[in-house]
């Protein structure tokens, strides 16, 4: 048998479910999950694996109009993802608003097979769900459309038989024990931010910005020290809250996501750092790997 080889991009607007979906569909926590929309910032590949097959999924940020650099960069993220896509799974959640020209403009460019993934079907009535195939039909045309509940893992099997089906033959991209092509300070990095989402309200969780600045490995613990870095002093002091309690319930939390995904004791220690308008200055976003 012919072994198959392809680029899966799972695109969509905010909030639709994009990283519940790839991290089910490749059976590991490879993108952060927080109720609040814009969560995922990079492009993040997280690798399946089989004797006969490897797909490459990628997950991206919800598309936008961007407000400043960053996010003008972050949809810089999601045009690279749509030029080398094998396939396409457009991720909309059931009860969005149809307000996609955005999205349609960009997925008329392609010359990916596409698949419209209607998520969050368990909080919908039959009547809709098929009213939003019918809409995605007339609308769009794709290949496939599937109902699915990321969530709660639910019908996601036509997604997989669908890829199978048009993925290309070629031989794999990346070594078959590859998982990602991030490395554990990435990760350590998101579980920090993932925190930060869940912990903060407002502007805090997108004025803020993570950085590993040491990851030093012993036999019987990591060491890992983090900068957090805010735009205004304002910022910082709620970071930090009173008598540092706040710092400490990130750092409590993280640690501990980290313990489970390296498997070992985490000694983490986190700064914040001031750094006025960080997302808007070139070359600050480059250093943060904002920049392809």
């Amino acid at each position: 048998m012919a072994h198959k080889a392809g680029f899966v991009s799972i695109i969509g607007k905010p909030n639709a479910g994009k990283s519940t979906l790839m991290n089910q569909l490749v059976g590991e926590k490879m993108a952060i999950i927080t109720p609040k929309a814009q969560t995922t910032r990079h492009r993040i590949l997280g690798i399946v694996n089989e004797e006969n097959y490897q797909i490459v999924f990628s997950d991206t940020p919800g598309i936008i109009k961007p407000a400043y650099k960053l996010q003008e960069n972050m949809m810089s993220f999601v045009d690279s993802s749509l030029v080398d896509a094998d396939i396409l799974i457009f991720v909309t959640d059931i009860n969005e608003k149809q307000d996609e020209e955005d999205v349609l403009e960009k997925l008329k460019k392609t010359t990916a097979k596409v698949l419209v993934v209607i998520n969050k079907i368990d909080e919908s009535q039959n009547n809709l769900i098929e009213e939003k195939i019918i809409y995605w039909k007339e609308k769009l045309n794709p290949e496939g459309i599937v109902g699915v509940s990321a969530l709660h893992d639910y019908n996601l099997q036509p997604i997989m038989s669908f890829i199978l089906e048009n993925l290309p033959e070629h031989p794999a991209y990346y070594e078959k024990d590859e998982l990602t092509d991030r490395s554990q300070r990435f990760f350590v990095s998101e579980m920090i931010r993932e925190k930060i989402f869940k912990f903060y309200k407002k502007e805090i969780p997108y004025s803020t910005e993570i950085i590993v600045t040491a990851f030093k490995e012993d036999k019987k613990i990591i060491k890992i020290s983090a900068e957090i870095i805010v735009e205004r002093d304002s910022q910082k002091n709620i970071i930090i809250g009173a008598g540092g309690i706040m710092l400490k319930k990130v750092g409590t939390y993280a640690r501990e996501d980290m313990e489970t995904f390296l498997q070992k004791k985490v000694f983490l220690e986190m700064f914040v750092k001031v750094i006025p308008d960080w997302r808007n200055r070139d070359n600050y976003l480059k250093n943060f790997g904002y920049s392809e």
